[in-house]
């Protein structure tokens, strides 16, 4: 996701690896059975330093055969960045309010939560040097607005229900990265610590 190496990334091969993210709302309702509840689910992919290749094409064209919405995105870095944006400020506030988007949207406290989030993100990806545009903020929120009412985080529906969540790989990547950086993140600070309790205990760590 990041102009780094990561654990797993550094074990592989450069060739090997791709950059890629899926857009969609869904939960898996049973063994099986995944409930898609929101947005037209796609793919965007790319070469990590984003030039043009024939493996992302050949990719793109075995998915757009498959009938798979895919795009390849002019830049995998900025659209890995914008959906971290996104997916950390939904999960967290979602998981600290135990409320679904429509709520916590409407009340103009969370709200602002919410966009002091993204824009903690949005720093953080330029101090990386990956170039999201500062409207990305804006962009975001009127996203939110559209997602159906009932709708939660993935992160948020594993902590409400006692299940080991993504948080280290989403407010807690916001904090090692700022901190890294030298970027502030009070509020995904806020959002990580009020989780952290729960998410050691679904660890079985007390």
């Amino acid at each position: 996701m990041l102009r780094r190496p990561t654990s797993s990334a550094a074990a592989l091969e450069p060739g090997r690896i791709l950059g890629g993210l899926c857009r969609i709302v869904a939960s898996v309702e049973g063994p099986g059975h995944i409930r898609h509840s929101g947005m037209e689910p796609s793919l965007a992919l790319g070469e990590l330093d984003s030039r043009p290749s024939e493996r992302v094409q050949r990719l793109y064209s075995a998915l757009i055969e498959a009938g798979v919405r895919a795009e390849i995105a002019p830049d995998i870095q900025v659209a890995l960045w914008e959906k971290f944006m996104l997916i950390s400020t939904w999960g967290g506030i979602g998981a600290v309010t135990r409320a679904p988007i429509g709520d916590w949207r409407s009340l103009p406290g969370t709200r602002a939560m919410a966009e002091a989030a993204l824009r903690e993100v949005l720093a953080l990806a330029h101090a990386c040097g990956v170039s999201v545009a500062e409207e990305k903020v804006t962009t975001t929120m009127t996203f939110i607005d559209g997602v159906p009412p009932a709708s939660t985080a993935s992160m948020q529906r594993d902590i409400m229900e006692g299940r080991p969540s993504e948080l280290e790989s989403q407010g807690g990547a916001v904090l090692r990265l700022g901190a890294d950086a030298g970027v502030p993140t009070p509020t995904h600070a806020f959002l990580y610590y009020s989780l952290l309790p729960q998410e050691r205990a679904a660890r079985g760590h007390r």
